[in-house]
C-alpha cells in the first residue's frame, strides 16, 4: 500500500537520486509509526501491569499519562531547538533516545522506574513527532507536500490501530516487556535508515545566533502540563484541584506571553499568530480532533451498553475508525495534491458534520450498521481535512520556522485529543442524566450518545464557518495583491 506513493514521491523529486528519496521518505514513514504506536500499545498492558506491580490502576494509568504529559508539554520546544540545532541531527538524537527508553522499560524492575522510562520515551517521541512533519518540506517538493502529508498520517493511523492487537499477542506469547522492546528493532532500523538517507542540515546563519529560551520554554511546560493535568484527572470528576490547574494554566500562559516579548530569540514569536492562515488552521486542528476523540470516549459506552455487544466485538468495531483512516491517508493525499489544500479542508469538514449526523440521526436505525457506515464516513473525512490542514500549515512557511511550527501542529492535536476526552466525555455523562455512565439504562446512554454527536456536529459546523472565513479573506487578499 506505501509502496506506490513512495516511487511517486521520490520520482517527483527534483534533485538527488529517487530510490534515496524512498529510503528517506521510509525513515520518516518509521519516524511517525513507532510514537503512534507507542500511544494505544500500553493502554492494553495496564491490567498486567497492575497485577504485576501490585498496583492499583490509577497508579498504572501513570504509564500512559506520563509519555502524553511528556510530549504535549515539549513538542514545541523540541520543534525549536530543531530550528536551532538542525532538525536531521535532532531527529537522530530523538529516534535514539526513543529506542534506549524503550529498553528501559523493558527491563525496569518497579513502576516508578517504568513510569520514569515511559517519560523519558515520550521526549524521545516529542522530538520524532515533531521533526517528521518538518522534515516534509526538505525531502519532497511544495507540489507533493499533501501526499507526503498523507503517507504520514497514514502511519500514524496504522500505529494507533495496529497498537491494541499487537500489544495483546505480544502480551499473551511473550509478557508485558515485549510490548516495548518491540521498538529495538524497528529504532535501530530508523536510526540506519535516518543517517543514511535523510538530507543533511542545512546551515543557517540567522537561526544559528539564536539560543533555546529557557524561561520561554519552562514556562510553557508548565503551562501545558497544568493543563493536560486539569484535563486528564479527578478520574470523571472536575472539581478543586482542576479548577486550580486551569488558573495556574491561564497564568502561565500569561507570564509566557510576557517573557516571550522580552527576549531576544523567544520559544514562538508572538507576530507568527498574525498570520490569520496559521492560526486559524492551528485552531481548526484543536477543535476538530476534540470532537473525534467522542469516538474513542463515547463509542465504548453506546456499544456495549446500549447495543449489547462484549469487549471483543466492541474492540473490533473501534478498530474500524483508525482502520478507514489508515486506507484513507495517502489517497486524501493525493487529493489535495490535485485540488487543493484550502478547498479540500472544506470537503472534509462538510464531510464530518454529515457523518456526525448521521451517527446521532441513526441511532437505534439499521443495528450496527447504522454506527460504522457514519462512522467510515466521519473518519475518512477527518484524514482528507487533516492532510489538507497540514498542507496548508506547512507548505509555504520559511525554513526556520518549520521545526516550531511542525511542533505547533502537533501540539494542537494533542491539546485537542486531551480536551476531547474531557470535554466530550462531560457532555456526554451530563446527556446520559446520571453521574455514572457505567451503571446507566440502555436508553438512557443511547440518548447521551445522539446528543454528543450531535454537540460534536454543530463544533464541526462552527469549524467551518471558520475555513470558509479564512478562505474569502485569503481570496482578497490575493486580489488585492494582484490590482496593487
Amino acid at each position: 500500500m506505501l509502496k506506490p506513493i513512495i516511487e511517486e514521491l521520490g520520482k517527483a523529486r527534483r534533485t538527488g537520486p529517487a530510490p534515496s528519496i524512498r529510503w528517506a521518505l521510509a525513515s520518516l514513514s518509521l519516524s511517525m509509526l513507532m510514537p503512534s504506536l507507542d500511544t494505544s500499545i500500553a493502554n492494553v498492558g495496564l491490567p498486567t501491569l497492575a497485577e504485576t506491580f501490585g498496583a492499583s490502576f490509577q497508579q498504572v494509568q501513570w504509564i500512559v499519562l506520563a509519555y502524553l504529559l511528556a510530549i504535549t508539554t515539549l513538542i514545541v520546544s523540541v520543534g525549536k531547538l530543531g530550528d536551532i540545532v538542525g532538525r536531521r541531527r535532532l531527529l537522530l538524537t530523538g529516534i535514539a533516545l526513543f529506542t534506549l527508553a524503550s529498553l528501559f522499560c523493558g527491563i525496569a524492575p518497579t513502576l516508578w522506574l517504568l513510569i520514569a522510562a515511559r517519560a523519558l520515551q515520550g521526549l524521545g517521541a516529542a522530538m520524532m513527532m515533531a521533526l517528521t512533519v518538518a522534515m516534509v518540506g526538505e525531502t519532497v517538493p511544495k507540489e507533493r507536500t499533501g501526499s507526503a502529508m498523507g503517507l504520514l498520517g497514514t502511519m500514524s493511523a496504522i500505529g494507533t490501530t495496529l497498537g491494541p492487537s499487537l500489544g495483546g499477542i505480544l502480551i499473551a506469547w511473550y509478557g508485558w516487556e515485549t510490548i516495548f522492546l518491540v521498538n529495538l528493532p524497528l529504532g535501530i532500523v530508523n536510526f540506519l535508515l535516518a543517517a543514511r538517507f535523510l538530507p543533511a542540515d542545512r546551515p543557517d546563519r540567522k537561526v544559528a545566533r539564536g539560543r533555546p529560551d529557557a524561561v520561554g520554554t519552562l514556562l510553557l511546560a508548565l503551562t501545558l502540563a497544568a493543563y493536560a493535568l486539569a484535563m486528564t484527572m479527578g478520574h470523571g470528576s472536575f472539581g478543586a484541584l482542576n479548577i486550580g490547574l486551569l488558573l495556574a494554566a491561564a497564568l502561565g500562559a500569561a507570564l509566557f506571553a510576557f517573557a516571550e516579548t522580552k527576549v531576544k530569540s523567544p520559544l514562538l514569536r508572538l507576530s507568527m499568530f498574525r498570520n490569520s492562515s496559521l492560526s486559524t488552521s492551528l485552531a481548526m486542528s484543536t477543535l476538530v480532533t476534540t470532537v473525534i476523540m467522542a469516538t474513542l470516549v463515547v463509542g465504548p459506552f453506546y456499544l456495549s451498553h446500549a447495543l449489547g455487544f462484549d469487549a471483543a466485538h466492541v474492540g473490533a468495531i473501534m478498530s474500524a475508525g483508525p482502520l478507514v483512516s489508515a486506507l484513507t491517508g495517502i489517497p486524501a493525499g493525493r487529493i489535495v495534491d490535485r485540488f487543493g489544500a484550502h478547498r479540500m479542508t472544506v470537503t472534509g469538514l462538510i464531510g464530518m458534520i454529515i457523518g456526525l449526523s448521521l451517527i446521532s440521526a441513526l441511532q437505534g436505525s439499521f443495528g450496527i450498521a447504522g454506527y460504522i457506515g457514519p462512522l467510515v464516513i466521519t473518519t475518512a473525512s477527518y484524514a482528507l481535512f487533516q492532510a489538507s490542514n497540514n498542507t496548508t500549515i506547512m507548505k509555504d512557511i520559511s525554513s526556520e520556522q518549520r521545526g516550531v511550527i511542525s511542533g505547533m501542529l502537533s501540539l494542537s492535536r494533542n491539546l485537542g485529543l486531551i480536551s476531547g476526552a474531557s470535554v466530550m466525555g462531560a457532555v456526554f455523562t451530563l446527556a446520559s442524566g446520571t453521574a455514572n455512565v457505567t451503571v446507566a439504562a440502555p436508553e438512557a446512554v443511547a440518548s447521551g450518545m445522539q446528543i454528543t454527536f450531535a454537540v460534536g456536529a454543530l463544533v464541526i459546523t462552527a469549524t467551518l464557518a471558520i475555513a470558509l472565513t479564512s478562505l474569502v479573506f485569503a481570496k482578497r487578499t490575493v486580489l488585492s495583491q494582484e490590482v496593487s
